[in-house]
């Protein structure tokens, strides 16, 4: 019985997981990033008062 083609599957799922787990680790990094511009631009306008 030839191995390859569950050697090749293997590897298919392997790089589409991380595919997918990169793409949701960067969307999350994003939005983290976007909670503390909103946070530190609200620090600003209540110190300055504007």
């Amino acid at each position: 019985m030839n191995h390859w083609p569950f050697v090749i599957a293997s590897y298919v799922i392997v790089i589409f997981g991380t595919a997918i787990v990169v793409a949701m680790s960067y969307a999350a990094m994003r939005k983290s990033e976007q909670q503390v511009q909103a946070m530190t631009t609200a620090a600003r306008e209540k110190k300055t008062g504007t």
